[in-house]
């Protein structure tokens, strides 16, 4: 077995961006085993499994991911991971996988292909609400998809606005209020928020959204009232249900499950799409399995690695 660290280094964006874009072509068709995670909640936090087979990779196993939003404080990552691969055949384990990078780059590629499929627009002004790690990975996946004119940016502390303009000084970036942000072709939401903060009044016809903040049950950014103007499309509906945007509105009767549009899988294997181009579109993110597995197979390749006997 190995221990692979480092994993990030050397993977081009777009190559993940495709990788995603193949595991929810798998998963629109049926065609992956992934139940929905499991959450433990701890007394600062939360840490969830997350199992999946990939059968056209050829690649089984687990994350193991928590999200302790107190932990910049301490001087620690809001969220660490590791992944677990298993031999198909023998179930043994092959790797250890620091996934901590990676879950950031899989979820902004997904956020990427739901941009790519959904914006009504080629050529966009981003808005981006939250300044931290996964805002600056929407960034740059999306960059791969899309032409970005305009990065707005609202965040809480005015030196991270700061550095996420360093970040990505090849673009255009302003700061701006919450409702300025809005103002935008595709808007990432990024917070940890567990009350709305975008109002639905503030989207305008033809928006698509990034909701990638949400991803625990209580976790809400977005006004109930704009789910019910737009088209919502999942990563997964039972993970929606359990902890996406949805999961509030739903738990309290303000949105149904029949209500969901769709998947991301289906919209990518054209089995959904958006009804035009003057309709609210919303992907909301959970994060799967096999989007993990899906980046593995990459990382396997890439990253620094130590031999660790087993058994």
């Amino acid at each position: 077995m190995q221990y692979f660290t480092d994993t990030d280094m050397g993977l081009d964006i777009g190559q993940v961006n495709r990788a995603m874009e193949s595991a929810f072509m798998d998963h629109g068709r049926g065609l992956v085993q992934m139940p929905p995670k499991l959450y433990i909640t701890l007394p600062e936090g939360d840490f969830r499994t997350m199992p999946a087979y990939l059968p056209s990779l050829e690649i089984a196993g687990v994350k193991i991911v928590n999200v302790h939003p107190g932990n910049p404080a301490k001087g620690l990552l809001t969220v660490m991971a590791l992944t677990v691969i298993l031999d198909i055949d023998t179930g043994q384990p092959t790797a250890i996988i620091n996934a901590t990078r990676l879950t950031d780059m899989r979820t902004g590629a997904a956020g990427a292909v739901a941009a790519k499929y959904l914006s009504a627009a080629k050529e966009i002004v981003l808005g981006v609400v939250g300044t931290g790690m996964q805002a600056q990975a929407q960034v740059t996946a999306i960059s791969r998809e899309l032409k970005i004119r305009q990065i707005k940016i609202w965040g809480r502390n005015p030196e991270h606005i700061r550095k996420f303009a360093d970040r990505f000084m090849e673009f255009p970036c302003l700061s701006s209020s919450l409702e300025n942000t809005c103002d935008c072709d595709v808007l990432v939401t990024t917070t940890p928020s567990r009350s709305p903060i975008i109002r639905s009044e503030w989207i305008h016809e033809g928006t698509h959204i990034n909701a990638i903040g949400a991803d625990a049950p209580g976790k809400e950014e977005l006004d109930p009232a704009l789910l019910r103007r737009a088209q919502v499309f999942v990563d997964d509906p039972a993970q929606a249900i359990h902890s996406g945007e949805i999961n509030v509105p739903i738990s309290h009767g303000m949105y149904r499950e029949d209500e969901i549009a769709g998947t991301l899988g289906e919209v990518v294997i054209g089995k959904k799409k958006r009804s035009d181009s003057g309709t609210i579109t919303i992907f909301d993110s959970t994060g799967l399995a096999i989007q993990d597995l899906a980046i593995a197979k990459i990382a396997l390749r890439h990253g620094k690695k130590m031999d660790l006997p087993f058994p």
